[in-house]
């Protein structure tokens, strides 16, 4: 059977994952894209695939209008997402991506209507960020129906990609974000911090700005929403420390350097790495009357879901499961979306 998704962004460390898999699969054909005719062309020939090369500032409608699915991997999304929706949206596109950048999730959820329209579905996120932790905000939700409150933690994860630092080091300095009382709150970086009993042991956590904090609301109208990660508490306190730097961090010549560091220095995570690690996510949710629930869901390294989940949402949109407009992956697919990838486990602690 011959589908027909454009992975873009295809040659990143994500995206090539994404594709080579989805390459090796007898039920997907998909054609390969990105700005970099070089790399791009390069890939389609060492995977057999078709290709395309094109950047967001092109005429992106006259090359996605061949295709029933895009599954946007290049980042960052904050400057490919718009676009591409746009040119999804005109051409009756249905879009995917694998952000984690809150305000990619929060834009694109007040186009539901226009994609509604459109008759196509909008499904940022179907990576790591943000697949396990939405279906289990949405796992309970259920477990604890009137909750006020949702607190989700992420731990033991591995290393970085070159992408994933390159938007660590644009975003450095900027605020962070929680929702409260169901809105968005900006907050310094670090703005909070706790112990979290996962299953390696009793860790120190910092809030930091996840996409949950827009996509669990809309999952399940919690309204309080924190998102920590698992952090050393010495970290925690250079962080504070080094906020009144963040001027300094964000100019020009300071993001050129730490951006050439990064190009030469990460690569992501090897192919051991990928097969052999794995992540955590604690969840919490809690009532007015001080009811508490608590899972959790342990998964494979968090590079390697991401190309299992992102494939998955493909799959179930090009089979004809795509309700439209603006969604979260529980609210496309239920909160045991994940439950379908190999390695993943949830348990309930209480």
């Amino acid at each position: 059977m011959t589908e027909n998704v454009l992975i873009y962004g295809s040659y990143g460390y994500t995206g090539a994952l994404i594709a080579k898999q989805a390459a090796a699969s007898a039920d997907l054909d998909p054609v390969v894209a990105g700005r970099n005719g070089e790399k791009v062309r390069e890939q389609a020939a060492a995977l057999a695939l078709e290709s395309e090369t094109f950047s967001v500032d092109d005429d992106v409608a006259s090359v996605v209008e061949d295709f029933d699915v895009v599954l946007n991997c290049a980042g960052p999304f904050s400057a490919t997402a718009d676009p591409m929706v746009d040119a999804c949206i005109e051409t009756e596109t249905h879009y995917l991506d694998i952000t984690g950048e809150w305000q990619v999730f929060d834009a694109l959820a007040k186009r539901s209507d226009e994609a509604e329209d459109a008759g196509i579905m909008l499904l940022p996120g179907t990576g790591f960020d943000v697949v396990p932790s939405d279906c289990l905000a949405a796992h309970l939700d259920d477990r604890l129906p009137d909750a006020e409150s949702l607190t989700l933690a992420l731990g033991g994860m591995g290393g970085l990609s070159r992408g994933t630092a390159m938007t660590m080091v644009e975003n450095f300095g900027d605020d962070g974000v929680v929702r409260e009382n169901g809105e968005l709150k900006r907050v310094p970086q670090a703005f909070d911090d706790r112990e979290f009993e996962f299953s390696h042991g009793t860790r120190s956590g910092m809030t930091i700005p996840w996409g949950d904090v827009v996509t669990a609301y809309h999952s399940t109208g919690i309204g309080n929403v924190r998102v920590y990660s698992e952090t050393h508490p010495d970290t925690i306190e250079r962080i504070r420390q080094f906020r009144k730097l963040a001027p300094v961090i964000q100019s020009g010549p300071a993001q050129s350097l730490l951006k050439w560091l990064v190009d030469r220095r990460i690569d992501g995570p090897d192919d051991e790495a990928l097969r052999e690690g794995s992540g955590e996510i604690y969840g919490e949710a809690e009532n007015a009357d001080g009811d508490t629930v608590v899972s959790r869901l342990e998964t494979p390294n968090g590079y390697a879901l991401t190309r299992d989940t992102a494939l998955l949402c493909t799959r179930k949109v090009l089979d004809g499961d795509a309700p439209v407009g603006y969604q979260t992956p529980s609210s496309a697919y239920g909160k045991d979306l994940v439950l379908e990838v190999d390695g993943v486990e949830r348990i309930d602690v209480n």
